[in-house]
C-alpha cells in the first residue's frame, strides 16, 4: 500500500523484441523498478499469439525484426478484436523525423527510443500511458 493509502496495481507488460538483450533488459527493468509482470515474446507473430492469451496492460514493440517488423504486428494487433484495445509503445533505434512521423501516423500510444534508461523506463512507460498508481 502507497503512503496515501492507494493500492499498487501490478502490471503486465507484454514485450515483443527479437534481441535476446533487448528483452531481457528491458524485463528486468520493469520488474525490479515498477514490480510489473512481464511476458516476453521474440517475434511478431509470437507476440501476437501471446498478446491475445496474456491480456497485458501494455505492449512494448520493436520497430526493426525479421519476418513481421513491428509496424506489421501493431496493425495486426489492432484488428484483433482480442489484442486491439491493448496500448502498444513501439521501442526503435530509428531517430529520423520521416520515421517518427511514420510510426506516430499508426496510432501507437508513445515511441519510446533505444537506447532506453532501464531505471526510468517503467517511468516513461506510466507517464505515456497515465498510470498514476505505478512507477
Amino acid at each position: 500500500m502507497k503512503a496515501d493509502g492507494e493500492y499498487f496495481v501490478t502490471r503486465r507488460i507484454l514485450i515483443i523484441d527479437d534481441e535476446d538483450d533487448i528483452r531481457q533488459v528491458a524485463a528486468l527493468s520493469l520488474e525490479t523498478v515498477a514490480g510489473w509482470d512481464v511476458v516476453l515474446a521474440n517475434s511478431g507473430k509470437q507476440g501476437i499469439e501471446r498478446a491475445s492469451v496474456e491480456q497485458p496492460d501494455a505492449i512494448l514493440l520493436d520497430v526493426m525484426m525479421p519476418e513481421m517488423d513491428g509496424p506489421t504486428t501493431f496493425l495486426k494487433l489492432k484488428a484483433n478484436q482480442k489484442t486491439s484495445h491493448i496500448p502498444v509503445l513501439l521501442l526503435t533505434a530509428k531517430v529520423q523525423g520521416p520515421d517518427q512521423r511514420r510510426f506516430a501516423d499508426l496510432g501507437v500510444a508513445a515511441i519510446l527510443f533505444k537506447p532506453f534508461d532501464p531505471l526510468t523506463l517503467a517511468g516513461q512507460i506510466s507517464s505515456v500511458l497515465g498510470w498514476k498508481d505505478s512507477a
